[in-house]
């Protein structure tokens, strides 16, 4: 008879990133910014905080190359941060081409 260690969920539940331990609720929970992210996509361009984006972008990025490095290695902190920042980044994208097409319409000159 195995011992519940053994098999796959006992691997996983035992596991250093199991759900016994932070290392799996803190990523669990940051879902949460890519769903706010992703629901942000239906926003106006002029509503989006330029700042809060690019802070997002930058932590989702670094923290994606810190989650590789750490002892244990964290792949869905990993995954998780990956998508905010490129949820971030696409609202910064956004943002851009608005900012472009705007200037573009000062620019132009007017046909008389």
């Amino acid at each position: 008879m195995a011992s519940a260690g053994s098999s796959a969920f006992g691997k996983f539940w035992n596991s250093p990133v199991g759900p016994k331990t932070i290392h799996f609720w803190a990523p669990a929970m940051k879902w949460g910014l890519v769903m706010a992210g992703l629901g942000d996509i239906a926003r106006p361009v002029d509503q989006i905080s330029v700042r809060q984006q690019v802070s997002l972008a930058a932590t989702g990025l670094i923290w994606t190359r810190w989650s590789t490095i750490i002892t244990p290695k964290n792949y869905s902190l990993a995954a998780v941060n990956l998508f905010v920042g490129c949820t971030a980044a696409y609202q910064l994208g956004r943002v851009a081409l608005v900012g472009k097409k705007d200037a573009e319409k000062i620019e132009a000159p007017k046909a008389v």
